[in-house]
């Protein structure tokens, strides 16, 4: 004849079936995932956040440099060709596909300043925009520029 498990020996028998449950209700594992579920966004956005930074950081040094580069050169009283050759020379890696170049008073009279304008098109390199909006925020591409103006000699 069998005989019917008391509470206490079907509470044993459930526990020696499923020893991985009761593992978990006895550390601290399953606080530590929810905790890193809760912090990684905000990791996530920092590190890519200093990564764009020092990119955009980075392209608005090029761009200046480019245009005291084109500026230096109609200076002399160069060509515009000789001006944009120059130019997307400085440009170096990020190269022209995103720059808009405008160029005031190209071989004009000696004493009056030629201006060199460019406006580039910056995109981000890492996910960071549906990150921070994922959050509540929100980010738009931005778009760098640099003047520079020099006296023509």
């Amino acid at each position: 004849m069998l005989r019917q498990p008391t509470a206490h020996r079907r509470l044993r028998l459930v526990r020696l079936r499923r020893p991985h449950l009761s593992r978990w209700r006895h550390t601290d594992a399953g606080q530590t995932l929810v905790e890193f579920a809760l912090v990684l966004p905000l990791m996530l956005i920092l590190m890519f956040g200093i990564v764009d930074f020092g990119r955009a950081f980075y392209t608005w040094l090029t761009i200046t440099n480019a245009a005291r580069e084109g500026a230096r050169v109609g200076a002399v009283q160069a060509p515009a060709a000789t001006i944009n050759t120059r130019i997307s020379d400085a440009m170096g890696p990020l190269g022209t596909t995103y720059l808009t170049t405008t160029l005031g008073n190209v071989q004009g009279p000696r004493g009056q300043a030629i201006t060199v304008d460019l406006t580039f098109s910056f995109s981000f390199a890492t996910p960071i925009g549906p990150l921070v909006s994922l959050i509540g925020g929100s980010l738009s591409t931005p778009t760098i520029t640099a003047h520079s103006s020099m006296r023509l000699e």
